[in-house]
C-alpha cells in the first residue's frame, strides 16, 4: 500500500504466521524492505489481535526498527482493515504510541493522532560551524521543526541526518522537517525520516508536527494545507484533537518468495 508517496508492506498476522516463519523479525523486514533486491519498501506493518480494540500493529521501519507511530503508515492499516473486514469505517487501534483512531471512506482516511506532547519553540542546535534555531514536538514520535525561506534550496539529505542525530535528541534522535509557509492555509514541508535514514516524498507524523508548531507560533490556521515532496496535499486539523486527513491506496497484492530473502 502506498500513501503520500511512503509505501508499506502489509501484513494480516493476526494467526501470528510471521514470528512463526520468521523469529527474527527485525532481520525479516530489514531484507524484504531492501530495493532493487526484494520487495522494497519505507517500512511493514503487522495486524494483529486486540483485546481492547479493533486492532493492534506494529510498525517497522525500512531498517527494520521498531517505530511508535507512522501517520502515512496509519492510514494504510485503516483502509486495509476496512477491505479486509478487520474493522468497520470507523475503527480504534493499538500502537506504541496509544491509541489511534480513524474514518476511512473510500480512499480518504482521516486520523485522530495522539496529543502532541513536548512541545518546545525556537531554541539552539550548534551543528559544527553553524547554530539553527529550531523547534520540537511529539506527535507520536519525535520531530524538529526548521522553518526556512526557500525549501528547495535545503540539502535535506545532509543537514537533516546532522540533526537528527544531534545529542540534544537523545540516544534515538528525532525526525526532521525543514518548513516553508506559503500563507496562512499552505505549507511546504520536506522530511528527514529516522529509521528510513533519508528524505522521503511525505511523513504523516512530520506533517502534523510541522502544523501544530506553526500552529502554536501562530503562522497558520486550522486547517492547514501541507504540500508534501511527493506532490499530495494532506490535510491537518489543530484544535482540541489533531487529525491527518489523506489518501491511501492499494497496489499490489502478492506472495512473498522465499528468494525475496536472500
Amino acid at each position: 500500500m502506498s500513501a503520500s508517496g511512503n509505501d508499506f508492506v502489509m501484513i494480516d498476522n493476526r494467526d501470528g504466521k510471521v514470528y512463526d516463519r520468521f523469529p527474527d523479525i527485525l532481520g525479516f523486514v530489514a531484507k524484504i524492505c531492501r530495493f532493487h533486491h526484494s520487495v522494497g519498501a519505507d517500512g511493514v506493518i503487522l495486524i494483529e489481535n486486540s483485546t481492547s480494540h479493533d486492532f493492534r500493529w506494529r510498525f517497522f521501519n525500512a531498517d527494520g526498527s521498531e517505530a511508535e507511530m507512522c501517520g502515512n503508515g496509519g492510514r494504510c492499516a485503516a483502509r486495509f482493515a476496512v477491505m479486509n473486514g478487520i474493522a468497520g469505517e470507523k475503527m480504534a487501534f493499538e500502537t506504541v504510541a496509544g491509541i489511534i483512531k480513524a474514518e476511512v471512506h473510500g480512499q480518504k482516511v482521516k486520523l485522530q493522532l495522539t496529543r502532541p506532547a513536548d512541545i518546545k519553540l525556537d531554541y539552539a542546535v550548534c551543528l559544527d560551524d553553524k547554530e539553527l534555531f529550531v523547534s520540537s514536538v511529539n506527535t507520536g514520535v519525535p520531530h524538529a521543526v526548521l522553518l526556512v525561506s526557500d525549501i528547495d534550496l535545503v540539502p535535506v539529505d545532509e543537514l537533516g541526518r546532522m540533526i537528527r542525530s544531534h545529542k540534544t535528541f537523545g540516544e534515538k534522535g528525532t525526525n526532521v522537517n525543514f518548513v516553508e509557509v506559503l500563507d496562512k492555509d499552505n505549507v511546504r514541508v520536506r522530511t528527514y525520516e529516522r529509521g528510513v535514514e533519508g528524505e522521503t516524498f511525505a511523513c504523516g507524523t512530520g506533517a502534523v508536527a510541522s502544523g501544530v508548531i506553526l500552529t502554536e507560533k501562530s503562522l497558520v490556521r486550522s486547517p492547514v494545507n501541507i504540500h508534501t515532496k511527493g506532490g499530495e496535499i494532506l490535510k491537518i486539523y489543530i484544535n482540541d484533537e489533531v487529525y491527518l486527513e489523506g489518501d491511501a491506496k492499494f497496489i499490489y497484492k502478492a506472495q512473498l518468495h522465499e528468494e525475496a530473502l536472500l
